[in-house]
């Protein structure tokens, strides 16, 4: 067993010029016709720069946190070889539960909206990342791997290595990729499934790298051609200031608790998005099903 960790690079960090590289790339060889919209594209990068910035001024106490974690862990794993894809994979399942949360509980959406908040969908879209993760506590989903005893620096690591993963993905540049590779991983088109809005494809795909946990937890659905993507929320923006893209949803969680019933107000941070205890809103479920009700009824 190694308890000497390694000296792992900030691969996200390193990654960056390639990332802008690739956007141009992608800009200049869309093939899809839609584009890129600056004022979009601008926002975007500046959420990812922003991202960047409170990542470093919440890495203290979430190190912190972290280390405490392992401090109780059951075993004391170490960097030993079969240790690094066992951690992986788990990290991966971590992401896939933490991302599905963040779109069913409105507390981690608060946090997570941001980055569904363009209506464009390419390379800078993967980069629309949010400010205000350690508000959330999205952290908290990889705390379990750390109390099994997988060292802080390789989960961080593997985390680093799945949201690296996820850049390449957010085209519409990639048709599809071999049918195997479409079953096992994430790729274009399964990505653009889950940041559609369209109502067959709310609430899918919330896979990091693997598939396997969309298709073993029943959230997979696949892209039709005969219905293409469309990209935003569900209730647009409509603006490209910053702090209302970065704060909005808390801001909005902010008037609804404190306009809500007692005992109404819980229930607007830990329920569905849309969720209203008057029913005045729609979440995706009822969205989907006044789809499938229209679909199905004679004038639909």
């Amino acid at each position: 067993m190694s308890d000497i960790a390694p000296d792992l690079p900030d691969i996200i960090l390193w990654a960056i010029p390639a990332f802008i590289i690739l956007i141009v790339a992608e800009l200049l060889l869309n093939k899809r016709g839609k584009g890129y919209e600056l004022r979009d594209t601008v926002t975007s990068l500046a959420m990812g720069l922003g991202s960047r910035v409170a990542g470093f001024l919440t890495l203290g106490p979430i190190l912190a946190i972290a280390y405490a974690a392992h401090d109780l862990a059951l075993f004391d794993i170490g960097y030993v070889w079969w240790a690094w894809p066992i951690c992986f994979v788990l990290d991966d399942l971590a992401y896939y539960l933490f991302h599905r949360s963040a779109h069913r509980v409105r507390w981690f959406w608060a946090s997570h909206v941001n980055h569904h908040s363009s209506e464009h969908y390419n390379l800078s879209t993967a980069l629309r990342q949010t400010w205000t993760g350690f508000i959330a506590f999205g952290f908290i989903f990889r705390l379990p791997i750390l109390l099994i005893g997988f060292p802080v620096e390789m989960v961080l690591f593997c985390g680093a290595i799945n949201l690296l993963y996820q850049y390449w993905f957010h085209t519409e540049a990639i048709d599809k990729m071999p049918r195997w590779f479409e079953y096992l991983f994430n790729t274009p088109s399964h990505h653009r499934v889950h940041h559609a809005v369209n109502p067959a494809y709310l609430d899918a795909n919330y896979a990091g790298v693997l598939m396997i946990w969309d298709r073993m937890f029943g959230s997979f659905v696949a892209e039709d051609p005969a219905d293409p993507p469309r990209y935003g929320l569900v209730a647009n923006l409509g603006t490209f200031n910053l702090v209302k893209v970065a704060f909005h949803e808390w801001t909005a969680i902010a008037r609804d608790v404190w306009s809500a019933p007692w005992r109404h107000k819980l229930s607007y941070m830990i329920r569905e998005p849309g969720w209203s205890h008057d029913g005045s809103r729609e979440t995706s479920a009822m969205i989907r099903a006044r789809a499938n009700s229209e679909k199905s009824s004679p004038t639909g």
